[in-house]
């Protein structure tokens, strides 16, 4: 990104390096990180000697704002959001922060808007907020049923 473009996160313009990152939702971070741990407990008669007081804090962060506790949920999220064709900072954001409605999802990252709309155009689907709608109903059911 040139030093004369503004970041902008709601039209993501947030730099190319942000763009081609994978990033992780907290629940996803949280399976690896209780796996780590897990396995430092078993490589150890004290778990605590292996694991730095950054790594519990973490751990203890990333599974209290986790939305999705079951592997098989959190699979199930990344596969939903990724049918959308969302860049993956807009997928964590959705999957992190979980909205209920359309409307909160269009605040929360304003450029899911213009991506589905031109996802659903470019495959001949209607282009309003349904796809939106489904797509969080989808997220929704999972979290029922979790």
């Amino acid at each position: 990104m040139s030093g004369e473009e503004e970041e902008n996160a709601a039209e993501l313009k947030i730099g190319e390096e942000f763009l081609k990152a994978k990033c992780l939702m907290n629940c996803e971070v949280a399976l690896i990180l209780e796996h780590k741990y897990e396995q430092l407990q078993q490589m150890s008669d004290d778990p605590m000697n292996q694991v730095s007081q950054v790594f519990e804090k973490s751990l203890q962060y990333v599974k209290r704002f986790s939305r999705y506790k079951n592997p098989d949920a959190v699979r199930q999220v990344r596969e939903i959001l990724s049918r959308y064709q969302l860049a993956e900072f807009e997928l964590c954001v959705l999957g992190n922060l979980c909205p209920e409605t359309v409307e909160e999802a269009i605040a929360m990252v304003p450029s899911i808007k213009q991506r589905i709309v031109l996802d659903m155009q470019t495959k001949g689907r209607a282009h309003d907020d349904d796809a939106i709608e489904r797509m969080l109903n989808d997220l929704s059911l999972i979290k029922k049923f979790e």
